[in-house]
């Protein structure tokens, strides 16, 4: 598989496509993230905006139907499943390799 040109992810896209396995709008997205990276990542709407932009012209996130008009809901895409899934990969691969490292002072 061609390597796609947004990854590895930022880890504003991480934490969006992980937030994203369940519906929502752009505000519960914003305090998903916070509360999923214990208060460690704060995301200001232009910057969430832009990354949706993005996520879904790769296809990656969809709008849904939501029940309040003024509301955009959204969700992940199998594709987006996918990609959080080649990144999940890269990552335990990262974490492999400090096991046996040994801590010098």
């Amino acid at each position: 598989m061609k390597k796609h040109k947004l990854l590895p992810l930022t880890e504003t896209m991480h934490y969006i496509l992980l937030a994203l396995r369940e519906p929502l709008h752009g505000y519960a997205i914003m305090q998903k993230i916070e509360v999923m990276s214990e208060g460690q990542v704060r995301i200001a709407a232009g910057t969430l905006y832009g990354a949706i932009e993005n996520l879904l012209k790769y296809n990656w996130i969809v709008l849904v139907a939501s029940e309040e008009p003024r509301r955009k809901v959204y969700r992940i895409t199998d594709e987006g499943l996918h990609i959080l899934q080649i990144e999940k990969e890269r990552l335990h691969h990262i974490l492999s390799l400090y096991e046996g490292v040994e801590h010098h002072e």
